[in-house]
């Protein structure tokens, strides 16, 4: 499914900030709320909306440290595989199969760096794995929630 421009201006007002009324969006894109509405629910009908959530800055919840993990895995292992080791860590943000030398790649947060070396530890004792190699945060310095089309 490809967005159209205003179904895509729908969508990136949501994304900043989803408890944004129809009304206020609408007003935004010119459209009445119900029209607004109902984009809204054949978005997410159609799949192009998965849900609705709040984003909470990591730090607030004690996990100051960030890295990533790079994961060089066994011969033979799936992704499904890695998915199922790796979801079993709460300090795993996001995680994903890559291009290049390592099998896939992991966001890590952490309460310090005790604790990113203890997941480090017990993700690069997963069977699957055959070697880490990791990297800390310094700076964030861009972060989007969403992605913005440049087709035209």
């Amino acid at each position: 499914m490809r967005l159209n421009d205003l179904d895509e201006r729908i969508v990136h007002a949501l994304a900043d900030d989803a408890r944004r009324s129809y009304a206020d969006i609408g007003a935004l894109v010119g459209l009445s709320a119900p029209a607004v509405k109902r984009r809204v629910d054949r978005l997410r009908a159609e799949g192009a909306i998965t849900g609705f959530t709040v984003r909470v800055d990591p730090a607030a919840l004690g996990w100051r440290t960030e890295g990533y993990i790079e994961i060089y895995c066994r011969p033979h292992t799936s992704p499904q595989d890695i998915r199922r080791g790796l979801e079993r860590y709460p300090e795993v943000a996001a995680a994903s199969t890559v291009t290049g030398e390592a099998d896939a790649l992991a966001q890590i947060f952490a309460a310090d760096m005790r604790h990113f070396e203890d997941v480090l530890e017990r993700i690069a004792g997963e069977p699957y794995v055959e070697r880490t190699k990791s990297v800390l945060v310094l700076s964030p310095l861009l972060r989007r929630t969403t992605v913005t089309s440049t087709a035209g």
